[in-house]
């Protein structure tokens, strides 16, 4: 009987220090699977160079030379990790069973690949990569990763708690996938409303072993505020309930001004005053700034421009 083909998905961008090691981590992982009759012969290993401006594409070139087991593909430009995913993904759906989606700086434990399939055979589509802990995180962004996932639970978006793009998908769980349309991607949110059976695999995150994290604090913030924008109108509605509370304080203040005023009572406070339109003036701006999120997205979705542009292919 014919084995699954898996294919192993590695977004790139400027992973030129690290990429000999991913590579060969990950033909043994795999080679390992295959040895074990888990998946077929014909199973890859598919990097997606993201525009990067080392020298990661003439690596993978390389590599695909070297070793029959590794693809590549090369986006014209850079257009962000979760395109790159995404480009990678709908390639590796018209060769491949099983799609495996890992980043390229080792921090996840590739071992654990082996349980994933081990769980798409006993029936699940989709299996997550999970972290037991976040030791390795530095204190800053252990708590504010916590207090992400909180926060989106409360505004009603479906994640898995300490799962980011390690996960399996099936190739029916892909093809759904690719049926969301939005160029707004936040994949730890839109892959849990494909539906199909999921399960999940356990796993210590260890440091990156060779050089720089691609996600600093600015692509940190822009990514949550991203994820949260793209599926919950919670903070519109957060807005209107300001603005109700603010108007019922106004005329809380009106009707006191009122009453000084037939009373014959002089109304002093010009610092109070100021404080207050201050505040007020700054509650407005954060507002427009809400909403003006959310139509900037619903901008870019109306154009409804590629997610991305292939320039090349190598497929063995």
């Amino acid at each position: 009987m014919k084995k699954d083909v898996l294919y192993i998905v590695v977004p790139c961008y400027n992973e030129q220090e690290v990429l000999p090691l991913t590579t060969e981590r990950l033909q043994e992982q795999l080679q390992a699977m295959i040895d074990a009759q888990l998946v077929g012969e014909d199973s890859r290993i598919l990097y997606v160079n993201d525009g990067s401006i080392d020298s990661t594409w003439q690596l993978i070139e390389e590599h695909t030379r070297q070793h029959k087991q590794v693809c590549g593909l090369k986006l014209a430009g850079n257009v962000g990790h979760q395109n790159a995913l995404m480009a990678g993904l709908e390639a590796a759906s018209e060769r491949a069973d099983i799609i495996i989606s890992i980043d390229a700086d080792l921090q996840d434990d590739v071992k654990v690949m082996t349980e994933m399939v081990e769980k798409y055979h006993q029936g699940s589509d989709i299996v997550y990569g999970v972290r037991r802990e976040r030791k390795s995180d530095t204190w800053f962004k252990r708590n504010s990763a916590l207090a992400f996932y909180k926060l989106m639970r409360h505004l009603g978006v479906k994640s898995v708690h300490n799962h980011a793009d390690y996960r399996l998908m099936s190739r029916r769980a892909v093809c759904q996938l690719m049926k969301y349309r939005e160029r707004n991607l936040f994949l730890r949110g839109i892959v849990p409303l494909v539906g199909y059976r999921t399960d999940s695999v356990f796993y210590d995150r260890t440091e990156r072993v060779a050089g720089e994290s691609k996600y600093p604090l600015s692509k940190m913030l822009n990514f949550a505020v991203n994820g949260i924008t793209s599926f919950s109108i919670k903070p519109v509605r957060m807005v209107l309930t300001l603005g109700i509370i603010f108007t019922l304080i106004a005329l809380g203040i009106l009707i006191y001004v009122l009453i000084a005023y037939f009373s014959g009572r002089t109304v002093s406070g010009w610092a109070s005053l100021i404080l207050s339109l201050w505040f007020i003036g700054g509650c407005v701006l954060i507002g427009l700034g809400i909403v003006g999120e959310y139509i900037g997205k619903i901008y870019i979705e109306v154009k409804d421009r590629p997610r991305y542009n292939v320039e090349e292919e190598i497929m063995q």
